[in-house]
């Protein structure tokens, strides 16, 4: 197991870009600076609560989109635009955690993780997907893949090899990132793991 998850591709999340995302149960917003740092934050402003993830990138800060507030990287308050002459007091910040980008995906792990993501040994991701399933259920869709430790199911697809990051999430859902040795078969992969989704949650309905 990891206490990393794979929240999405690093291509789907470019600078002056935020999106909503889960890890470790908790909701987050997750958002690139213009001069590219990631950050991943707990999906409400500490102001009203508002979703983060609904806010706007601006420059090296991301701004609540209800009242404004905004946070550097760094989590910390820089501006409270209904007080524009007040230093905010350095308790105003947002509830981080450790992001990073490595093979291709942007990772997020609750704060002071001390372990580095899982290697991905070169594959290359395809995309991410959320599956209304188990894990459990999810295999018996797979009965030919065999997880690893690192929560990556290897096997085959009618296009060859394949390899499926699956990362459970609360609810009852698990994530699901796809893996090829080579981008030759990545729309049939994106059409496969479609398919297996609707078989796995018409499991789950029936």
């Amino acid at each position: 197991m990891t206490d990393w998850t794979a929240v999405c591709l690093a291509t789907d999340l470019p600078p002056g870009v935020v999106i909503a995302a889960a890890c470790d149960g908790a909701e987050i917003a997750v958002w690139r600076s213009i001069s590219g740092q990631l950050c991943a934050w707990r999906d409400r402003c500490p102001h009203r609560g508002m979703r983060l993830s609904h806010g706007f990138v601006r420059g090296e800060t991301l701004s609540c989109i209800y009242h404004g507030w905004t946070y550097g990287a760094d989590g910390g308050c820089k501006r409270i635009p209904a007080h524009p002459a007040l230093v905010p007091p350095a308790v105003i910040r947002a509830d981080s955690f450790d992001c990073v980008q490595a093979d291709g995906l942007v990772w997020v792990a609750p704060k002071g993780t001390q372990t580095a993501p899982p290697a991905l040994s070169g594959l290359l991701p395809v995309r991410t997907l959320v599956v209304e399933t188990t894990a459990e259920s999810l295999k018996e869709a797979l009965p030919d893949f065999t997880p690893d430790p690192a929560q990556l199911w290897r096997g085959r697809f009618e296009g060859g090899l394949i390899n499926l990051l699956v990362q459970p999430m609360a609810g009852g859902r698990v994530r699901v990132t796809v893996l090829l040795p080579d981008m030759t078969q990545a729309i049939a992969a994106s059409r496969w793991i479609e398919a297996v989704r609707m078989q796995a949650e018409l499991g789950v309905a029936g």
